[in-house]
């Protein structure tokens, strides 16, 4: 089982620390969230009743491969995914270059999460087509693995048409693809095009089973295997380390966890709310969960 730290909402200032600690703490990767700008949003919010986001305009939402490429410089083995990245609301080439720069800068320590998105302003105000979104991104994800290829490439698709050209610097190893959402297609594009899944939300167990039993029957509908996708998914339990193993069992590759999430009010009061508290439970964690399983 490997563990993903959740790190959306932290501070900007907050995040080379979190690297270290996280990577010190066993933890497999560090994932964060990608969003462009707030205002006052028309597109509905998907994952809450009210269709109202969760954060205000002061909530940080730092560049996702800035973000990164700073963490990459104060780290040796911890990994990096953004969870997830909205790849269609970029074009093809400023995606391409950024995290091909990234994985480069890492030693090939990134893995690109991505998603559709939800939010309409921001393709809006990135000239990209919210409508066609799903099947730019399925054009996309074979594109970029012949980007980073190396080389000349050309390619003469329905929403992409380019070549002969080359990009430099591109990854010494393919950069994994993981996509995100439970929706049909989502689960559809991740069976058919990715190389694992992420869940974009806290799954129940009866939840989960149900994406499970889902992608298995993508995966064979594909002609692949059960196990040909890793699986990572953040779960509706109290940490346990019994409970991760029997989540294994079912085929589950990777929790996702925020400890502070579940702080202690005796480490609240003792640590407060800011990266020190963060800190403190990483290590809890670390010590109560990681080092049993």
């Amino acid at each position: 089982m490997q563990f993903w730290l959740g790190a959306s909402f932290a501070e900007t200032g907050q995040f080379l620390e979190l690297a270290r600690v996280s990577e010190r703490c066993g933890f497999h990767t560090l994932t964060l969230s990608d969003h462009i700008f707030y205002a006052d949003f028309t597109s509905p919010y998907p994952y809450s009743k009210t269709g109202a986001p969760r954060w205000d305009a002061t909530t940080h939402w730092p560049d996702v491969w800035v973000t990164i490429g700073a963490m990459a410089a104060v780290t040796s083995t911890l990994r990096f995914a953004p969870n997830v990245y909205v790849a269609p609301a970029r074009d093809l080439f400023t995606v391409a270059k950024q995290v091909s720069t990234a994985a480069v800068l890492s030693g090939d320590r990134v893995t690109l999460g991505v998603g559709v998105g939800w939010c309409k302003e921001e393709f809006v105000q990135t000239g990209q087509d919210f409508h066609t979104r799903g099947r730019r991104l399925d054009e996309m994800i074979p594109a970029l693995r012949e980007l980073w290829a190396g080389g000349t490439v050309e390619h003469h698709g329905t929403h992409f048409d380019y070549g002969p050209l080359s990009i430099s610097p591109v990854p010494a190893r393919p950069v994994p693809f993981f996509v995100g959402g439970d929706s049909e297609p989502a689960l559809r594009r991740a069976a058919r095009l990715g190389d694992g899944w992420i869940g974009n939300r806290v799954y129940t167990e009866e939840q989960l089973d149900r994406v499970l039993g889902d992608l298995r029957r993508y995966l064979k509908e594909y002609g692949r295997p059960e196990d040909d996708l890793e699986i990572i998914a953040a779960l509706a339990v109290m940490p346990d380390a019994a409970t991760y193993r029997r989540f294994a069992d079912k085929g589950v590759t990777g929790t996702l966890a925020a400890p502070w999430w579940l702080a202690t009010p005796e480490e609240k009061a003792r640590h407060g709310d800011g990266v020190e508290l963060k800190v403190a439970t990483l290590e809890r964690f670390a010590e109560e969960v990681i080092a049993r399983i």
